[in-house]
């Protein structure tokens, strides 16, 4: 199996017609490296991945391959390996022969491609189906085969296109453990499309956040998640609450329109008396004995039960609405529709802020 390669985007734009798809993009993505293209419908993600793979020809800026330009070859010379969200497997074919076709393709003589069809199936664990049609097979059981076809051919990329999409919610999990696995296993540098954000979240070793065609953040799922760099991300990948205010004292807090006071990381460029956008995370916020300056008001609306969780849906003095999400716990007062409480910030860290423009622009 081809250990990892390096992949470079720089520069990377794609238009069609005058709707400009993909733009400048730019990202240095390490050997053996799992990164997910995330974003929502239209965001230029599959386009991107195309352009990786060779199918579509980029209208400025390169991709490289150890270094090593690779925009002149077609995609079949790429040594680039891609599974589709539908699989694309012959249904005429049996599992070995699916496995096989590339590597016939290519010329292998049939001793070593019985050898590696063998390989690519026990590391799949889908040795007993070798002669089983793609029809007597389970979705996830399909898209096992569509992996072991695509690594026979030892490629030195391997692009996924939303490759969870088909699967139900529970053979959604076990597959994206299993392809984590198989990825670790082989070592291959690997870009996944998906618009997932939890998807995303638990199986990358980064991600690159797409919003209209651009690189809003490429980070760690850690980093996305917990210091988003635009309102967007933090909008898009989890849930969060949007309070709106104006920087106060001196740039250390934010005054809330609901009439709280908090402590927040206001960065230089705001002002004081800027109005702003302050997110939370449901899991950030909990319940206070009282009230406080830097505590929130609220009238419960809504109690969601969620296994060991509970999501509060609440309703701010100036009518916004927030959601706290806690772990249920023994002996915990239990709250009902119409009750008013008072909700606090775990952390001054446990808030972004972002200038109002941003919210204006559409970016939440």
């Amino acid at each position: 199996m081809s250990r990892g390669h390096t992949l470079t985007l720089d520069g990377v734009t794609h238009r069609f017609g005058p709707v400009v798809a993909v733009r400048d993009v730019t990202l240095e993505i390490k050997a053996g490296e799992l990164v997910c293209l995330l974003g929502p419908s239209g965001c230029g993600k599959t386009t991107l991945l195309r352009v990786i793979g060779g199918f579509l020809r980029q209208s400025a800026g390169c991709v490289l391959i150890d270094g090593a330009p690779v925009d002149p070859l077609p995609p079949n010379h790429r040594r680039v390996g891609i599974v589709f969200q539908n699989y694309a497997l012959f249904p005429h074919m049996t599992v070995a022969e699916n496995v096989a076709y590339g590597l016939e393709a290519r010329g292998m003589p049939r001793g070593r491609i019985r050898e590696q069809v063998a390989a690519m199936l026990g590391l799949v664990r889908m040795e007993a189906f070798a002669e089983r049609y793609p029809r007597e097979l389970s979705g996830g059981q399909q898209q096992r085969v569509a992996l072991a076809r695509a690594l026979a051919v030892e490629p030195q990329i391997l692009l996924l296109d939303e490759p969870f999409g088909a699967l139900d919610k529970n053979l959604r999990i076990d597959m994206q453990i299993e392809v984590k696995r198989l990825q670790r296993e082989a070592g291959i540098t690997s870009i996944l499309v998906t618009h997932d954000q939890e998807e995303a979240l638990s199986i990358a070793d980064r991600i690159a956040v797409l919003h209209r065609g651009a690189v809003a953040q490429f980070a760690s799922p850690t980093e996305v998640y917990d210091r988003p760099a635009t309102l967007f991300v933090n909008t898009f990948v989890g849930a969060a609450n949007l309070l709106h205010g104006r920087v106060a004292d001196g740039g250390a807090a934010v005054a809330l329109d609901c009439g709280a006071v908090l402590p927040c990381p206001v960065g230089p460029e705001l002002a004081p008396g800027a109005g702003v956008v302050v997110t939370v995370r449901p899991e950030r916020l909990g319940f206070a004995a009282g009230p406080g300056r830097d505590r929130l008001a609220a009238t419960v609306r809504a109690v969601l039960p969620l296994g060991s969780l509970t999501i509060h849906e609440m309703e701010l003095g100036d009518g916004s609405a927030i959601k706290v999400m806690a772990v249920r716990q023994a002996g915990e007062p239990t709250r009902r529709p119409g009750d008013r409480v008072h909700c606090e910030v775990v952390s001054p860290d446990a808030c972004a802020v972002f200038p109002e423009e941003d919210r204006e622009r559409g970016d939440a």
